[in-house]
C-alpha cells in the first residue's frame, strides 16, 4: 500500500481515465464549435387525409372545469374566487349549485357523488351555453 491508504493500482487507473475524459471533452468541444445548430425537421404538409385535432366544445370545457373544482371543494381543499379558478361568473354559479347538491346527497348517504356531479355539471353547462354563454345573446 502506498501513502494515504491507496494502492498502486488505483493510481495507475487515474491517469488513463483522466486522459480519456480530457479527450472526450476536447472532441465534444471541437465538434460543437465548428458545427451549425441542428434544426428539427419540418412537419409534413397537411393534406385532406390528415385528421385535425379534436376541438373541445364549450360545454365539455365548462363541465370539466366545474367537475374539477367541485371535487376540490367537496374534498375540503379550499378555493379562491371564481376568477382565480379560471371560471366565469356563470360557471361559478353552476359550481355552487353542483356542490350544494353533492353535499346534500352525501348527507343522505349517496355513495356515487361523482356521477351526480357529472350529471348536474353537464345539465348546468348545457343550459348555460344554450342561452348564449359569455359574449353572445343576453351576455353581451
Amino acid at each position: 500500500m502506498g501513502r494515504g491508504g491507496t494502492s498502486h493500482s488505483t493510481g495507475a487507473l487515474r491517469a488513463p481515465l483522466l486522459a480519456v475524459l480530457v479527450a472526450a471533452l476536447t472532441v465534444t468541444g471541437c465538434a460543437a464549435e465548428g458545427s451549425r445548430t441542428a434544426r428539427a425537421p419540418s412537419p409534413p404538409p397537411f393534406t385532406a387525409n390528415t385528421p385535425s385535432p379534436k376541438a373541445t366544445s364549450d360545454v365539455d370545457l365548462c363541465v370539466s372545469i366545474v367537475r374539477h373544482w367541485s371535487r376540490e371543494v367537496l374534498d375540503g381543499r379550499g378555493y379562491g374566487d371564481y376568477q382565480s379558478m379560471g371560471m366565469s361568473g356563470g360557471q361559478y354559479d353552476i359550481l355552487r349549485k353542483v356542490v350544494d347538491a353533492a353535499r346534500a346527497a352525501r348527507r343522505q348517504g349517496e355513495r356515487d357523488v361523482d356521477r351526480l356531479t357529472e350529471r348536474q355539471a353537464r345539465a348546468g353547462c348545457t343550459a348555460w351555453y344554450r342561452s348564449g354563454g359569455p359574449g353572445e345573446g343576453p351576455w353581451r
